[in-house]
């Protein structure tokens, strides 16, 4: 191990207890995992489908199934609410919730930037202390990343690039295949967020979005995407989710590389996925070689306890920053919405004479 970079964001003194609203497959998978390891207490579940949250609540152990959004609402200020519906319900779910809580809000923020507008206004009327869940930027690896860069260890930031080349099983997300917008808005949406978490918003985007003969029922599965950022910094996504072949080349990597240095990171959870391997990160400074620094967690499930994390000490006044308020996850939400403007957008055509 070379450096000691930050990797986990410190905990509530005296955390909350948590009420979740939706019991779907990512509070099963990450948020009640995360929220175990963590030692946070989760006090109650409500989903529509009541067996959801049934099966939930015997699986980890929690002693409250909700009958309606109204009785989980009743605890007030006393609790945090982890609201994981689906965008299209979330300003129904969120009117139902008590003024004045804080409130964990599952991506993306809305489907579009005009949702993502009616969540705001919602949180902003009933003064909820509501972060998005964003939570790649909150990853061991990303973390890292994040204080190399601040700490001055890669220099001025040059070049960013994020790839994908993968086979990710489509038929496990069933429900995408009634979106229009899926690659950028479901998926890539987290590496739009890290980016602008960690160098600002761009100027501008340049985008193309596909579909693919080999995950034909989904409006997109393939994306190439530069941000724009004037003439220093040089910022690309690459992105296939259909490359089944055998997976020597497979490659989920995100680079960062500076005037001094640079980190490259292995995103593993999209490695063979459901299975995931192990996520990496090399750092390689001037003059040096190489060297390979050691995590202590990874995406799935500990990024999930550092938004929790960072709301909980926010709401009790720990926190200076909520990083991914409501006012900064619409930015977020503005730039995947110029990714789909930029989709309509001719390309220059050649001049031939």
């Amino acid at each position: 191990m070379t450096n000691k970079f930050q990797q986990f964001w410190e905990k509530p003194t005296n955390a909350k207890p948590i009420i979740i609203i939706g019991a779907g497959d990512i509070v099963n998978d990450a948020h009640m995992p995360a929220y175990k390891k963590a030692g946070f207490s989760v006090t109650g579940v409500f989903d529509i489908d009541e067996a959801k949250a049934i099966k939930l609540a015997e699986k980890w152990g929690i002693n409250k199934i909700y009958t309606s959004i109204s009785e989980a609402s009743a605890s007030g200020q006393e609790h945090i609410y982890d609201v994981a519906v689906p965008p299209s319900v979330m300003v129904k779910v969120l009117e139902q919730l008590p003024d004045n809580v804080a409130v964990l809000i599952q991506k993306p923020m809305g489907e579009c930037l005009e949702q993502a507008k009616e969540i705001q206004d919602v949180c902003h009327r009933k003064n909820l202390t509501a972060a998005i869940n964003f939570q790649l930027r909150f990853s061991p690896m990303m973390l890292a990343i994040r204080d190399a860069i601040n700490s001055g260890v890669l220099g001025d930031v040059l070049d960013i690039d994020l790839n994908i080349n993968i086979s990710t099983p489509w038929e496990s997300f069933p429900f995408l295949k009634k979106m229009e917008r899926v690659e950028v808005g479901v998926h890539s949406i987290h590496y739009f967020d890290l980016i602008r978490s960690l160098v600002g918003n761009p100027d501008g985007v340049f985008v193309r979005s596909l579909a693919d003969p080999r995950a034909a029922e989904f409006a997109q599965t393939r994306t190439s995407a530069i941000l724009d950022y004037g003439e220093k910094l040089r910022v690309t996504l690459s992105i296939n989710h259909n490359h089944g072949f055998d997976p020597k080349f497979q490659d989920a990597s995100f680079r960062v590389e500076g005037s001094k240095g640079c980190m490259k990171a292995k995103i593993g959870v999209l490695m063979n996925y459901p299975n995931g391997e192990p996520d990496e990160l090399w750092l390689c400074k001037e003059q040096e070689p190489w060297q390979q620094i050691e995590l202590e967690g990874s995406w799935f499930p500990d990024a999930f306890i550092g938004t929790m994390s960072n709301l909980q000490r926010f709401d009790s006044g720990e926190d200076d920053t909520l990083l991914t308020s409501v006012g900064d996850a619409i930015q977020t939400m503005s730039l995947i919405e110029a990714c789909f403007i930029s989709m309509k957008v001719p390309s220059v055509p050649l001049s031939l004479t």
